[in-house]
């Protein structure tokens, strides 16, 4: 019985090499740094757009909240008032823990967020706005 073996240079082609192996790694690391400030850059817009839809449906709950109540537009509606607008009757959750105003029902009165850390280019403590997107 014939036992064949195989050449030197077919087993050595058929395993990776150290400097193919530590290339490989290099890259992943590349990759890896690449990616990480991506993702939180569009987490960050992720919830920078949430706050931005949560005042626009405040806005048009508080609007409505006028229009069905007839109230002056000296009026300010609260969180508690709103609620039955949204849906579940529940006031909309706080994307970062970012408090909202409500305001009067005046035009210019539109409702805003504080924040409670940076987002984008708004400190801890700034205001998002509608006016903003």
């Amino acid at each position: 019985m014939k036992i064949r073996t195989q050449s030197r240079s077919a087993l050595y082609r058929a395993a990776f090499t150290l400097v193919e192996v530590m290339i490989a790694v290099m890259i992943v690391g590349l990759l890896t740094m690449i990616a990480v400030p991506n993702v939180k850059k569009f987490m960050e817009t992720g919830k920078y757009n949430a706050i931005l839809a949560n005042l626009k449906a405040i806005e048009l709950a508080k609007t409505t909240w006028q229009n069905e109540n007839r109230k002056p537009d000296t009026a300010e509606p609260t969180q508690d008032e709103l609620a039955p607008y949204f849906q579940g009757s529940k006031f909309p959750n706080s994307v970062m823990g970012e408090t909202y105003n409500i305001g009067n029902c005046t035009d210019s009165a539109r409702p805003t967020a504080t924040t409670p850390s940076k987002i984008r280019n708004i400190e801890a403590g700034g205001l998002i706005t509608l006016a903003d997107q």
